[in-house]
């Protein structure tokens, strides 16, 4: 594909529009005086993949082919940029993983387009039972400077994004070493005490991973780590907006706490998203149930064993639960996040010809893909 003509209303600004795509690039932004009903919205972006369909990048013998897949079944789903999440594991299943992803980006364009930079989500994260939520206690470790350089160098420096718990006690100086090397640091899983956090946000800490969860489930009254990051404009805050993880009026009050200029919306999705409803033998949650509303539960409890609602799908829910519109919504999980993912998320003349073509009858609980288009798709 060399160049060619999208029309609809765009998402982000109402107005019908004819956008012309060539070179991977928005090249032209004209109005139109087309009466349709199709929307246009930047590609997604998605800061928090474990996995999707089935594939899982965090299994023990994960290939470059399951990358590739991967980034095929995301964009399916309106995402065209994500980067992957890799969670706490052994030193060799990491670097294992990181070289996968590595060779994918490599041998694939739609990849290495699609993947940006790596989340490292651990294995620097609270042990305690409730804040390190799924991730495997025997593997949670104390932050290593010299280890985190090792896996940098297997994968040519492609970790761009580390989640941690700053209880540990060498934790601002870790934040300060990777902000020194470029790399963006948040606070997850964690079940550090207010002054750590603020002392990690002082060494550099920018972002919460999906706040509000991988978190104890009783608390202090106040002060408490939510109370904490919610209060600290230097945080960008990223929430799970599928419903499940955050009920409506949690998420709606921690909304307006941090405002829309401060949020982000992810999907956190795992392999058994985009599956059949049914009961499953995970690696992760043992015998877990996936109910047709995407909620991933430990089979026969309420607790939940993962998320399972890919990010297209929260954007309705979230929508009805903060009493947000549907560009705001767009804002939340394309144009904020892309900011830190390679300037994407944007329908601006110069911006990557990642989007999305959907119809949305107002009200309607799912957006209806019509197409997704990348800017890999173009010679």
């Amino acid at each position: 594909m060399s160049e060619r003509v999208v029309s609809g209303r765009n998402v982000l600004t109402g107005r019908r529009q004819s956008l012309t795509l060539a070179g991977g690039r928005i090249a032209a932004i004209a109005d139109s005086a087309d009466d349709t009903d199709v929307w246009i919205g930047p590609g997604l972006v998605d800061l928090q993949v474990n996995g999707f369909g089935g594939i899982d990048i965090n299994r023990a013998d994960v290939t470059a082919s399951d990358v590739i897949e991967l980034t095929r079944a995301m964009r399916a789903t309106g995402v065209t940029t994500f980067p992957a999440t890799i969670i706490t594991a052994s030193d060799a299943r990491i670097t294992a993983a990181l070289a996968a992803i590595a060779e994918a980006r490599r041998i694939d364009p739609a990849t290495a387009h699609a993947v940006p930079y790596v989340h490292l989500e651990g294995p620097w994260v609270s042990p305690l039972d409730g804040p390190r939520g799924a991730h495997p206690k025997e593997q949670v470790r104390e932050p290593d400077i010299a280890a985190f350089d090792r896996w940098q160098e297997s994968c040519g420096g492609l970790i761009g994004l580390v989640t941690l718990s700053p209880h540990w006690p060498n934790s601002a100086a870790i934040v300060a070493a990777l902000a020194a090397r470029g790399v963006r640091v948040s606070i997850g899983h964690t079940h550090a005490e207010p002054a750590e956090i603020t002392a990690a946000i002082d060494a550099g800490v920018g972002f919460s991973t999906h706040l509000g969860n991988g978190i104890a489930a009783t608390l202090p009254r106040h002060p408490n780590a939510i109370w904490t990051q919610l209060a600290d404009d230097r945080l960008i805050r990223m929430f799970i907006g599928d419903g499940h993880h955050l009920p409506g009026d949690a998420f709606k009050a921690m909304l307006r706490a941090v405002g829309l200029d401060a949020a982000i919306l992810v999907s956190d999705v795992v392999a058994l998203a985009g599956l059949a409803p049914g009961i499953y033998d995970a690696p992760i949650g043992g015998r877990v149930e996936l109910s047709a509303n995407g909620r991933l539960s430990v089979a026969g409890t309420p607790y939940l064993a993962g998320a399972a609602t890919p990010l297209i799908d929260t954007l309705p829910r979230a929508m009805a639960m903060a009493g947000i519109s549907l560009g705001e919504a767009f804002r939340l999980a394309a144009v904020n996040p892309g900011q830190v993912a390679g300037n994407r998320g944007k329908i601006a003349v110069g911006s990557p010809a990642d989007l999305i073509v959907f119809r949305w009858p107002e009200g309607a609980s799912r957006l209806e893909l019509i197409e997704v288009i990348a800017a890999s798709d173009f010679d």
